[in-house]
């Protein structure tokens, strides 16, 4: 039943606001600046980039004693049309690793049918932690954060012995009264939350290299949970979005093989200009001049920041296996779908081990073949995509008919493990590596010393 025409404690009429979104900092936006206000009425969410996601609820548990019947989702398609029927006065954009320009778009389809438009900012969505938060974030996606997440967590349990709790930001494509809070230390939780092929590749590696994992729905509860087990909380970013929670040290990644993306997207430019440091990751696969051309864009926009130089090196598992063999190879999927990479770290390996590499399209099954005519800037690689069941089946059928001799996987995930494939799988690997002064370890060495000093230990 609608609300419309209710009044608020104050007598006034409650904003009926839309709130434009993707199953992450839109729920996130929702849950700590609208859930609890009587003024608004938020009278749904809409989808877009991940598949699948439009249709559901988002659920009464979740959605708090204003809303007893929760809210719907819906494509965004319908901008025009719910704006009109459901007499909206505020659209509120809520995803991210989109062009300035898209946003404009969208702006512009609201302001025609007669609504207002706003971005939602840091000081109303960043949560307050009670425990030192070091974030990872980037201008785009796929240029290289979650590695150094990764590389971060074990530095600081190893080296400096703290209890590290890595918040990743959300991928909640399930059900999601079931994700309020979800904590991942083994690969039995990720079969218990049945995560997707996206989730385990964000998860998986962080498990497989002893990190603790919280994610889900509602960040509050999130994070509460997570400062219990945790001296640290390294918050490892999801697309190029700005933290969830309030940074005591926030590192933005800049990808040198796109250094004119510096400041093209949102909100990935807001990250590098929010950003304390920025690390240009990917110099030993870029040429000099897009390294120096990186840093020099980087600089432009934040002149404070401490810049740092970062290597992504890859390694095959086997490369001489790979040597003179038709290779079918599969890359992380956001990044080469909406991340608009055409190829990733398993190309560049497989074209160093001599492979031949094969093109998937004339293999792709029905629920993959669609995915080349929307991203049509897709090289000869396969994303691994498995939003749902479905699509994870059509992975697996588009792997065993393409007629190669194996597959060089890229995605962190183990994929031979999870699709059970007959095909042989060479993994390929990449990490981080500080590549200069000043460096990653050296900053990171620095603020721990700051926070123990402050600390009076």
């Amino acid at each position: 039943m609608s609300l419309r025409g209710v009044r608020s404690v104050t007598g006034t009429a409650r904003k009926r606001v839309l709130i434009l979104g993707a199953a992450g900092r839109d729920f996130h936006n929702f849950n700590v600046v609208f859930r609890d206000d009587p003024a608004i009425e938020v009278v749904a969410f809409t989808a877009a980039q991940i598949p699948g996601i439009a249709g559901r609820r988002y659920p009464p548990g979740l959605a708090g004693s204003l809303y007893p019947q929760g809210l719907p989702i819906l494509d965004e398609g319908r901008l025009e049309e719910l704006c009109r029927t459901r007499r909206v006065d505020q659209v509120v954009f809520a995803y991210s690793d989109v062009t300035h320009s898209q946003v404009m778009h969208l702006a512009s389809r609201a302001l025609a049918s007669g609504a207002d438009f706003a971005l939602l900012g840091p000081t109303r969505t960043m949560l307050p932690a009670r425990r030192p938060v070091i974030a990872i974030s980037a201008v785009r996606t796929g240029c290289g954060k979650s590695q150094i997440a990764r590389w971060l967590a074990g530095y600081l349990r190893g080296v400096h012995r703290q209890r590290v709790a890595v918040l990743r930001h959300p991928m909640p494509y399930g059900e999601l009264a079931t994700e309020r809070v979800q904590r991942f230390a083994s690969r039995a939780d990720l079969e218990a939350a049945s995560c997707t092929a996206e989730e385990r590749e964000e998860y998986e590696p962080h498990i497989a290299a002893g990190n603790l994992v919280f994610a889900g729905v509602d960040y509050a509860a999130v994070l509460d949970a997570a400062e219990r087990e945790a001296d640290v909380i390294v918050w490892d970013g999801g697309n190029n979005d700005f933290p969830f929670l309030r940074p005591d040290l926030h590192i933005n990644v800049v990808d040198a093989l796109r250094p004119d993306q510096v400041a093209t997207h949102h909100p990935g430019e807001t990250c590098v200009r929010m950003a304390d440091v920025v690390v240009v990751n990917k110099v030993d696969a870029a040429t000099g001049s897009q390294v120096e051309r990186a840093i020099a864009n980087t600089a432009a926009v934040n002149p404070r920041a401490t810049i740092v130089r970062a290597a992504s090196p890859v390694r095959l598992d086997d490369p001489a296996v790979v040597a003179g063999k038709r290779v079918l190879v599969v890359e992380d999927g956001p990044t080469i779908t909406h991340g608009g990479m055409p190829y990733g770290a398993g190309y560049v390996a497989a074209q160093r081990a001599g492979a031949r590499i094969v093109d998937p399209r004339p293999f792709a099954a029905a629920g993959i073949a669609p995915v080349f005519d929307l991203y049509p800037h897709i090289g000869t690689v396969l994303p691994a995509l498995g939003y749902d069941p479905v699509q994870l089946a059509a992975l697996r059928e588009t792997i065993e008919r393409a007629e190669v001799d194996l597959v060089v996987s890229a995605t962190p995930l183990d994929l031979a493990a999870l699709l059970g494939l007959r095909k042989p799988v060479v993994r390929a690997r990449y990490e981080f590596a500080d590549a200069g002064e000043p460096s990653l370890k050296g900053i990171v060495d620095a603020f721990i010393a700051r926070r123990a000093v402050s600390a009076g230990c």
